[in-house]
């Protein structure tokens, strides 16, 4: 019995000791992981903007900054910034996010409107920046462009 009991023991150490390495190792791995890397020649995005929230309108700008300035994707990227509903609050005149936007779009984003919106919510195309771009339907951008293969993302 007590050779049975120190077996045990034996087989209980062992396996602590095997899974004490393989977690280990599995530290290792992921603490060298680096992200994905490219493997296309050009990657598509379209962010969707449907609140009027500013911490969610910032972080839009952010993420969209943010792929931009990936090394990964440097050269290989196109988006695009469809805004309805709520989120045209962002594009309206006064707007504080007049600066943004206009640095978004010269670092070629493509910074859009759904018209139904504006025919829902009574805005005249004046209300907005000059510089925005109108589409018939943002669900319909958004269906048209993930059709195509373009990552849709929601902040």
């Amino acid at each position: 019995m007590k050779q049975l009991s120190i077996l045990a023991l034996s087989l209980v150490l062992l396996t602590t000791a095997i899974t004490a390495q393989t977690t280990s190792k599995a530290l290792e791995r992921n603490a060298a992981f680096t992200g994905a890397t490219t493997t296309k020649k050009m990657y598509h995005a379209i962010y969707q903007l449907d609140v009027n929230d500013p911490k969610i309108i910032e972080k839009a700008i952010r993420n969209i900054n943010n792929a931009l300035t990936d090394p990964r994707l440097a050269g290989k990227i196109e988006i695009e910034l469809i805004a309805f509903g709520g989120g045209t609050d962002a594009y309206m005149k006064g707007s504080k996010y007049e600066e943004d936007l206009k640095a978004l779009i010269e670092k070629g984003v493509i910074v859009s409107q759904c018209n139904n919106t504006l025919k829902e919510r009574k805005i005249n195309r004046d209300q907005l920046y000059n510089f925005i771009a109108i589409v018939p339907s943002g669900n319909g951008e958004l269906i048209i462009r993930q059709a195509e293969g373009w990552s849709v993302i929601k902040p």
